[in-house]
């Protein structure tokens, strides 16, 4: 992510979190928990803004998160709203990510803002960081939101100008496959009137 994202999300950080209840994905989380082999173990999630989606759920269910953002704005609020949560200030795509330390990561909002040349690096990191058994979900765009089959650029959200990577669900399925993930589906979820793609990945307990 470059520092103009980085800015925008620091301009718009409170009103992002204002605008929060109007994107419910109370039941894609509650599908997503209830396969979760543990009901209590270590969440991480990238792009955490201030922690009021996923983050917070998982604080509820009495797991431990660890939650990553490039914006000190946000990370200010996440430490107001969801104090439990440990915070890391850092570019998604330069975080290291722990190996073998997480039951589940997501990333929910966050991924399409990374250029689709640096998706595989940062998908095998997140690989990597899952324990054998472990489930990840993130959000991805396609063509139902930028209208194109595969996207490099801008779009309007909230009065800024944001950019927006993707290539095509069959070559996101492929590379995710290659990687060594496996039950990847690849669902459509219209929420607060927007539809993006909702990617859910296992790693096999035979992994590491």
């Amino acid at each position: 992510m470059d520092n103009d994202l980085k800015a925008v999300y620091n301009r718009f950080a409170e009103k992002y979190q204002d605008n929060r209840e109007t994107f419910d994905m109370s039941e894609i989380f509650n599908d997503f928990f209830n396969k979760l082999d543990t009901k209590n173990g270590e969440l991480l999630d990238l792009g955490c803004g201030t922690g009021d989606a996923f983050p917070k759920l998982f604080i509820t269910k009495g797991w431990n998160v660890t939650g990553v953002d490039f914006s000190e704005k946000m990370l200010a609020l996440a430490k107001k709203y969801q104090p439990e949560m440990k915070t890391i200030l850092s570019d998604i795509a330069e975080y290291d990510i722990p190996q073998m330390k997480f039951d589940a990561i997501t990333g929910i909002y966050s991924l399409f803002h990374i250029e689709q040349v640096k998706h595989r690096e940062l998908f095998t990191k997140i690989f990597k960081g899952l324990r054998s058994g472990g489930k990840a979900l993130f959000t991805y765009a396609g063509k139902e939101y930028t209208g194109a089959e595969t996207f490099d650029g801008n779009i309007e959200f909230m009065g800024e100008s944001l950019f927006y990577s993707h290539t095509t669900p069959e070559k996101l399925s492929k590379m995710l496959k290659d990687i060594g993930f496996s039950n990847i589906t690849i669902d459509r979820h219209e929420i607060g009137g927007e539809t993006f793609l909702w990617v859910t990945v296992n790693k096999d307990r035979s992994r590491s």
